[in-house]
């Protein structure tokens, strides 16, 4: 069964063996966009978040097969060549992260975030990024780099 898919605005057309593969293992496994992660792979963490035709979606629940002809973006496509998306140097500034295993899922859904709503309020930002969680509960340094981010600091 093939597959046609653009990731981080490359044209990729994949041929899989299996109907069961999640975006999330063909990202990771087929084409070596490691930076999604796996967390609890049941779609309850958002480590791995991506964006698919500009609406995120945990790719651990996510059938391939089911988005052939999508736009993917990654965390590998957020940044724009050696220039950081403004979430990204936020996060960076701010102390954002601590391990870092979430960070890619967090970083993505603040893109989309800031992308639906430029301006959120602290409240937007908590409801907006709920699916994402912080094993090291960095929540607080979140919430401000998306704030950040927001107005351009």
């Amino acid at each position: 069964m093939n597959l046609s898919i653009t990731v981080n605005g490359v044209r990729r057309d994949v041929e899989l063996d299996d109907p069961r593969v999640t975006l999330l293992d063909l990202l990771r496994e087929r084409l070596d966009l490691t930076g999604t992660k796996k967390g609890c792979d049941r779609g309850q963490c958002g480590a791995c978040t991506i964006l698919v035709d500009g609406r995120r979606i945990n790719s651990c629940l996510a059938l391939a097969v089911s988005h052939d002809g999508a736009e993917i973006l990654t965390i590998e496509g957020v940044a724009r060549g050696d220039q950081l998306h403004p979430v990204q140097a936020a996060f960076i500034a701010h102390d954002g992260f601590q391990c870092g295993f979430c960070t890619p899922g967090q970083i993505v859904s603040a893109t989309a975030l800031l992308a639906a709503n430029p301006s959120p309020t602290a409240e937007e930002v908590r409801a907006g990024m709920a699916g994402n969680l912080c094993r090291c509960g960095c929540y607080v340094k979140i919430e401000r780099a998306v704030l950040r981010a927001a107005v351009g600091a």
